[in-house]
């Protein structure tokens, strides 16, 4: 015979089933910490962007700048959205 063991809840029925463990808000230092992580690589895209630009290579100029905009635009999301 089997053992009775304890009725399972039917898949999907679990309000966190589906939600990806980073869709739970961020504590706030860690938020800040990588909002912190991410205007360093800003600047550093910023720095090639500059740099690239004034030694006349305009591909690589648009390439850093817009993974500084990006990079912008991520750590603003992480930072206010948690």
């Amino acid at each position: 015979m089997s053992s009775p063991t304890a009725p399972t809840a039917p898949p999907g029925s679990d309000p966190s089933d589906g939600v990806p463990e980073a869709a739970a808000r961020r504590p706030l230092i860690e938020r800040l910490g990588l909002a912190a992580i991410a205007g360093v690589l800003a600047i550093l895209f910023a720095f090639v962007a500059v740099a690239s630009w004034l030694g006349g290579e305009l591909f690589l100029a648009s390439m850093g700048a817009l993974g500084a905009g990006a990079t912008v635009w991520l750590a603003a999301r992480t930072l206010f959205r948690g």
